[in-house]
Parts: C-alpha cells; structure tokens; sequence
C-alpha cells in the first residue's frame, strides 16, 4: 500500500427513508475542518433508492463532491449490499479518511468496512483532528471512561472511525456552495446479498422525544432517588420548555429507560440549557454533555466534579430547589 495514493475526507451520509440524518451533516462539517487542514477535499457518499435529490443539501453543508449510489436494493439498509458498495468506491477512489456516524446502522456497517478494507477502525470518537504528520489524530475515551487516548492509523488507508451524534458540531447550511454530484456505478455481487433477505420493516412508534435535539434538558442522577424525584424534574423541564434526561444509574436502577441516558454509554446532547440535578459527574457522564451551552449544577456535595464543569453551581438539596424553581417560573408566567 501505498500510502501517498490515498487523499480526500469522505464521509458516509447515512439517509433513513430519504431523510439525510443529522450526524451526516455534523460529520461534513468536522470533515470541512480537517480537509481545510490538508489541503484536500470533502466527499459525500449518499446511497439509497431515488435519493440523488438530497445531494444539493450535503453541498450546502461543506461536501465538494457527492457521489451517489441509486439502486433498489440500497432503498433500505442492509449489511451487505451498502459494505459492497461503500467497499468499491473506498478501493477504486482511494479516500485517505472515512468518517462514520455511530449510529445502529453505522455501528453495524463500520466494522465490516474496515475489515473489507484491511485498516484500522476507531470507534466513539469525541475529537478529531490533523496532526504535524498530516495524519488524523482520532481521540476516543479509554479503560472505561477513565483517560481519552488518542489513536493513529499509520501504515493502513483510510483513516476510518465513527462519531456519535451530536459530538462535532454541523456547519451553517450555504445554500450557494458549488459542488460536483456524481452517480456511481457499483457492481453488486447478488449471490452473497441474496443469503439475506428483508422480509418487512416495523416501524416503533416514537413516544418519547430525541434528548439529542432538545434545546433544555434537566437531567437527573443518583440523587433524585426514585420516580417521585423524576416527577419534580418533568415538572420543572415542562416549565422550561425542555426534556428530562438521566444519568447511567437512574437507568440501571430501572428508574428511567436507557433512551433518556447521557454519557458515555448514552447520548451525546448539546444542549442550549443542561440542568444537572444530583449528579456527581463522573467522567463517562461528563463526555456526554460536557459540550452543553451553559450548565446548571444542583448538588448536595459542593466538591461533587460536576461543579467543575457547571457555568453556574447550586450547593443544596434538588427536592427543596427544583421545586422552588418550578414555582417561581410559573409565577413569572
């Protein structure tokens, strides 16, 4: 392998029924900054079933080059047909990066890359970025949360790792950017996409919102304690306009479901407002919301790590203040 061949940031645009998924748009905004660095160029690789039309929106959100894959078989995702496909353009394009969501699809898919592929895969990433080699320095945390190590690919291409959303940051959408859109051919080997057959797609049902995208989170910990705790927090999130969310061990005491967790086995949320109450803030938590706006901490332990990170701390009792601070925004009101 040679080395010196590879070029280019690429990112795969995951699309979920013909909707481009936000973790797509904040990698192309992440692979700007790094192409910016080397000097090269931002490509998108969007595949799916009648999809070409969205590649106007990954050109306005930093790509210089869409290349896109239509066929039948890609319109839903399935394991062996998209790393045959995605596969083929990595060996004849030869991208010296290749940035994946982490996402269930991404999890699945970016294994079997890398594999295909004979390089290297850093997973969970929460950095990214070009050292004085030009080499991608991918900074992930380690040993159960407790030290972030940084990685290097030196002797394989690409450079692959995966992102969770919400960790880097998408770019302001320029409506006017120029790009090249290109449809790719890719030749399918049926014989193995047929072992596999989907049968049907079950939709859930979403009852609860995507703590992701919530502007305002109140987030609580081991110091709410139950269900009546959790109440006096929707209370106050309803207040506010915003979401409740959970720390690792309200939801391994079985008090909150895991779709509401922030942290290292959680989500990653960025929110404008993130109201930690009862919470410590051990470091596997602080990875997923550390990135917040403007952090509001209520502990009982004023040494609690959580203050350390907080724009605004409040030493006391959660089931005394949050309440307190329910009552006085609805009298505002």
């Amino acid at each position: 392998m040679n080395i010196a061949d590879y070029k280019d940031v690429y990112v795969y645009a995951e699309q979920r029924d013909g909707k481009v998924q936000n973790v797509a748009l904040e990698l192309l905004g992440k692979a700007r900054e790094l192409a910016d660095d080397l000097g090269e160029k931002v490509v998108a690789v969007l595949l799916g079933k009648n999809i070409a039309a969205k590649a106007q929106e990954l050109i306005a959100a930093g790509a210089d080059k869409v290349m896109v894959v239509e066929n039948d078989i890609l319109e839903h995702y399935m394991t062996e047909p998209y790393t045959q496909a995605i596969t083929q353009i990595i060996q004849e394009q030869k991208p010296s990066i290749f940035l994946i969501g982490a996402t269930t699809i991404g999890r699945d898919l970016g294994p079997r890359l890398s594999a295909r592929n004979v390089t290297g895969l850093t997973a969970d990433c929460t950095k990214l970025e070009i050292g004085e080699d030009r080499m991608l320095m991918m900074t992930r945390p380690a040993f159960g949360g407790n030290l972030m190590a940084t990685i290097l690919c030196k002797d394989h291409r690409p450079q692959m790792s995966t992102v969770r959303p919400g960790v880097m940051q998408k770019a302001t959408p320029d409506a006017n950017r120029k790009g090249e859109v290109v449809n790719y051919n890719v030749t399918f080997n049926m014989e193995k996409i047929n072992r596999v057959k989907l049968v049907k797609v079950v939709k859930e049902e979403k009852t609860v919102a995507d703590i992701s995208e919530a502007k305002i989170l109140v987030s609580g910990g081991r110091g709410v304690q139950n269900k009546e705790g959790f109440a006096k927090l929707e209370a106050l999130a309803n207040q506010l306009g915003g979401e409740v969310s959970s720390s690792r061990a309200m939801v391994d005491a079985g008090v909150i479901d895991h779709s509401r967790q922030v942290g290292q086995t959680g989500k990653t949320v960025r929110p404008a407002l993130y109201m930690a109450c009862g919470i410590s803030g051990a470091i596997q938590h602080l990875a997923g919301m550390e990135e917040s706006e403007f952090i509001v901490a209520i502990n009982k332990d004023k040494f609690a790590p959580i203050f350390s990170v907080a724009d605004l701390g409040i030493v006391g009792d959660l089931h005394k203040i949050v309440p307190m601070l329910t009552d006085k925004l609805a009298s505002m009101k």
